[in-house]
């Protein structure tokens, strides 16, 4: 759908087992180990990444699943013979273009698909914008206008417990001081966790609270990619009012180094989510 709109000149997908119209250089260092690659289409002007199906594994289960998408325009140099042939040199310049920092997107949103399908987006600045499908007309309505995350939300917290004995000390004695009601609120915090970002953030966007997915010892990067996850979100958290930082680091800050490089992830309130950092101190 995205190559027959006529504006996207690169795509980078999360889901896509094959390339489509191009060869693989699996020599290059700008690939994965995986086989999930690049999309590219001649002479537009807009690049988009996606995670088409976050939460995948939990279809099944007919658990929420969502997907998310940020667009940034094109860098110059990614250019395409006449011929269509792309060559080694322009799949470089073109996967080149995919690797830009999260502060350079134009717009980021996810689609969350639950009892109801809604759709949230942002064009930077400070605004975010919700909207739900009205299914009898086909169409997305305005519900949730100029979204804003609290400074401080209500006492939730969202991550993987299973993995709290290889996370590092400071953040399990954060985890551990908030659930029994002795961080900076005084209050026990309730743990709320889906295992499908896309609605744990929804969550955290409309109540507050803070969502991670940090690094471990089997994970030191955690398991979200910066590309398709962590700076789009990013970028609709920071819209809102939020935080999202990565061992301290402003998400939006990092530049890729490869397409499917993975990073640790705090998203949330403000005030939780700097109360978490200060563990660190």
């Amino acid at each position: 759908a995205l190559r027959f709109s006529g504006k996207m000149a690169v795509l980078a997908s999360e889901e896509e087992d094959a390339p489509v119209g191009m060869p693989i250089d699996e020599t290059s260092s700008l690939y994965s180990a995986s086989s999930k690659e690049i999309i590219i289409e001649e002479g537009q002007k807009y690049v988009a990444v996606f995670d088409p199906l976050d939460g995948s594994s939990n279809v099944d289960a007919n658990i929420p699943t969502g997907t998310i998408f940020g667009i940034y325009e094109e860098p110059d140099g990614c250019e395409i013979a006449a011929d269509g042939v792309v060559d080694s040199e322009e799949m470089r310049d073109c996967l080149a273009a995919t690797l830009q920092e999260g502060n350079k997107l134009v717009v980021a949103g996810y689609c969350l698909y639950s009892a109801a399908t809604s759709f949230v987006l942002s064009f930077g600045g400070k605004t975010c914008q919700g909207f739900t499908l009205d299914e009898s007309v086909g169409e997305f309505v305005l519900t949730q206008p100029n979204m804003q995350v609290p400074p401080r939300g209500k006492p939730i917290y969202s991550i993987n417990e299973a993995n709290r004995w290889q996370w590092e000390d400071e953040l399990r004695d954060y985890i551990t001081a908030i659930q029994k009601g002795e961080g900076e609120t005084g209050k026990q915090y309730t743990a709320r966790y889906l295992g499908s970002m896309v609605g744990d953030i929804h969550r955290t966007l409309l109540y507050g609270g803070i969502f991670g997915y940090p690094g471990d010892v089997k994970n030191p990067n955690g398991k979200l990619r910066l590309l398709y996850e962590a700076a789009p979100i990013a970028f609709i958290m920071e819209a809102a009012g939020g935080l999202a930082l990565s061992n301290g680091d402003r998400i939006l800050d990092i530049a890729p180094d490869v397409v499917h490089q993975r990073v640790p992830c705090f998203f949330g309130s403000a005030e939780d989510v700097l109360e978490m950092r200060s563990y660190y101190k």
